[in-house]
């Protein structure tokens, strides 16, 4: 499997980021198996997916803290 992802520390949180299709999150259903099926890639570290739409401005899809 080939993806783009990144562990990021941000004020002592760790959490990965996950770049996925836009209609990957916009169905949740599928983007929380999305988020199941990285856990094992990312053990013990949250996973948040990030799509971007034509212009490339991201939205994100995860927990929110």
């Amino acid at each position: 499997m080939n993806f783009e992802g990144a562990v990021i520390r941000e004020q002592g949180i760790s959490f990965a980021v996950v770049v996925v299709k836009p209609y990957v999150i916009q169905n949740s259903s599928t983007a929380c198996e999305t988020i199941r099926n990285f856990q094992p890639v990312f053990p013990g570290i949250p996973v948040v997916l990030m799509a971007q739409d034509a212009r490339g401005v991201p939205t994100y899809y995860g927990r929110q803290d």
